[in-house]
């Protein structure tokens, strides 16, 4: 009998929805009664402690009861909050998957969706937490950019440049972790807007990709001598615009240097997520108060609505344009999906990281 990989068992009803992922562990004839179900749950709770290992993460059994709603999981991406964790919770995911059993109309069989199921490869739902992908959707754009930049990472570029920092043609953008899913993005609305863009990466790598996207101003921030006198170097007169993915020292010597009524939006704080001793202190007081800056943190579930659907058709337009250039860092097998989160933290994706089930 094929083994299948499932996900958690969500809300049954008359109008419920079975996730299914493809695998090469499973055949395309379903089990007649039940579904045996692997997941990958947290088996020690380590963020905020330390980087996590092979060792914080455990599969779990289950079975699912058959219902009359089929979705095949495609791809996953994961974004953990530790604070919602615990030990033995499934991790915290999402994934794109199409729909191949049904009795719901406006579900129907093949209807490609979005579902937040965690690391799971089959879940049941009843159709209220699944998100359509855009119908105009073209075929030569893959589905897994619904996880980018077209999805979460590009939605969060797009509100926190123009929404948080409301930038202008003309004006300065400094941005960390700028080769990453969020930073890339945010990097090339802000060339479309007319700004001049100054990125900071991790590795000589990625400096040159971002170059080809035409940042005006890449740097490894791991090899430069002083950041201080290489973002002086990059924008004498300061910055306008500062988005935030890594927070810490980094943001304090970032935000020491914006300019009279700069704007700030922290986005993550990387550098500190895992950290074991004392977090670093804040940016200077006086110089918040003199420059008269403002700093606002966010998170990309605030826009929702005509504005979120709005964004997601420029992102689209754009993609298909070729004005936004994207880079995904791929990896097969959901058995690997441990090892591609924790290669995530450590930096050695270029691009969104994505495990293609």
């Amino acid at each position: 009998m094929a083994v299948r990989l499932l996900c958690s068992l969500i809300k049954k009803s008359n109008r419920s929805a079975y996730l299914r992922s493809q695998s090469r562990t499973s055949s395309n004839s379903f089990l007649p009664a039940s579904y045996l179900t692997i997941c990958l749950h947290l088996s020690r709770f380590y963020c905020h402690i330390h980087l996590p290992s092979s060792f914080s993460f455990g599969l779990k059994l289950k079975t699912v009861p058959r219902c009359s709603y089929v979705l095949r999981m495609q791809y996953f991406f994961s974004r953990v909050t530790a604070k919602r964790l615990k030990e033995g919770d499934t991790m915290m995911g999402q994934q794109v998957a199409r729909i191949v059993e049904s009795k719901n109309a406006d579900l129907p069989t093949g209807t490609v969706v979005l579902a937040s199921s965690g690391w799971t490869m089959h879940s049941i739902s009843d159709g209220k937490d699944l998100e359509k992908l855009p119908t105009e959707w073209p075929d030569t754009i893959p589905l897994s950019l619904a996880l980018g930049t077209i999805g979460m990472t590009g939605l969060t570029a797009y509100f926190g440049l123009l929404d948080i920092c409301g930038v202008k043609g003309g004006e300065t953008v400094m941005v960390n972790a700028a080769s990453g899913a969020v930073g890339s993005v945010v990097g090339q609305i802000a060339k479309l807007k007319g700004c001049k863009v100054v990125g900071a990466v991790g590795s000589d790598e990625k400096v040159a990709y971002l170059q080809e996207l035409g940042f005006d101003v890449v740097f490894n921030y791991k090899t430069v001598e002083s950041l201080e006198e290489t973002l002086k170097k990059a924008s004498p007169d300061g910055y306008d615009c500062y988005f935030d993915n890594v927070g810490g020292e980094f943001s304090n010597t970032v935000i020491s240097q914006m300019k009279k009524y700069g704007r700030i939006a922290l986005c993550g704080a990387i550098s500190t997520y895992n950290r074991t001793g004392p977090l670093p202190p804040g940016p200077p007081p006086e110089i918040v108060i003199y420059q008269e800056l403002r700093m606002e943190g966010f998170t990309v579930l605030r826009w929702q609505g005509d504005v979120r659907q709005k964004a997601l058709k420029d992102l689209l337009k754009w993609v298909s344009e070729g004005k936004i250039q994207c880079k995904e860092y791929i990896i097969e097998g959901f058995e690997n999906m441990p090892a591609a989160f924790m290669g995530m933290l450590k930096g050695d994706n270029l691009g969104k990281t994505i495990v293609k089930a």
